[in-house]
This record gives C-alpha cells, sequence and structure tokens, in this order.
C-alpha cells in the first residue's frame, strides 16, 4: 500500500511516497507556488501523483507549536486536510511534524549538501521525514 507524505507551507508542498510496501519513505518532489492563497494547482499536481503511484492514504505535517498548542498554520492545514479528503475521497492523516525540517536541513549538512542548494530539497526531506514517522509507527 503506497502513502504520499506532504509537507505544506505556505509557498510550497514537500511531497514524499512509500514504498509499495509501506515501509520505506522517500522525497519525490516540491510543488512551489507564488502565493498561499494559489493551491489550485497544487491540488492538481498532488491528484496525478495520487493516481500515478495508486496512493491509498494521505500523511500530512501537522504543525503543532512547541508547546503542543496550535497556532494560524495548524489551522490551514485542517482546511486542507479537508479539502483533500473532500477532493480525493482518501484518508488523510495528520502528523506531528514538530522539528521535521529542522532534522532535514540537519540531514543536508551531515549528507555535505551545500547551504545554497538546501532549499532545494529541504521540503521533500521533511516530508520523507514526517511520512517515515508515521511508516515506522504503523508497523510497529
Amino acid at each position: 500500500m503506497r502513502v504520499l507524505g506532504l509537507d505544506y507551507g505556505s509557498k510550497t508542498m514537500g511531497v514524499a511516497i512509500s514504498d509499495p510496501t509501506g515501509t520505506i519513505a522517500q522525497g519525490l518532489e516540491i510543488i512551489r507556488r507564488d502565493s498561499e492563497k494559489k493551491i489550485r494547482k497544487t491540488l492538481i499536481r498532488i491528484d496525478e501523483l495520487i493516481k500515478e503511484y495508486q496512493v491509498e492514504k494521505i500523511v500530512l505535517g501537522f504543525p503543532k507549536n512547541m508547546n503542543n498548542t496550535i497556532g494560524e498554520r495548524a489551522d490551514k492545514t485542517l482546511e486542507l486536510k479537508e479539502d483533500l479528503e473532500r477532493r480525493t475521497g482518501l484518508e488523510v492523516i495528520l502528523w506531528d511534524e514538530r522539528l521535521s525540517t529542522v532534522s532535514a536541513q540537519k540531514t543536508m549538512m551531515e549528507a555535505g549538501v551545500r547551504r545554497e542548494n538546501r532549499d532545494l530539497y529541504v521540503d521533500s526531506i521533511a516530508a520523507a521525514i514526517i511520512l517515515q514517522g508515521y511508516l515506522d509507527n504503523s508497523n510497529r
């Protein structure tokens, strides 16, 4: 069963996909948009990826504050969750994404990715970290 992982940002959407067994996550791409409100093309691309990879479930990073409260970004994520469920008919699972971007940055630093190139990959790696956390938890 393939699972799609999403890291929803104000102008980007990091995308990751699981292997067919639902065990390993890998970064897939970053969907960029001009403005936070222009989400239509992003949703169309997600629809295409769902069909291409025969996705059965979506894991959406949920940006809680460090004190476990939710803020404006989390409210927007909840709206996206509802849109995705209505649009795709798939289950969308919210997954705590605290520190996923920090982990992605650290991973790239350890791998020797130059600072000026990190923005090219950070969102898809963060999506992979979110998705892998979910996969590890659900495969226990």
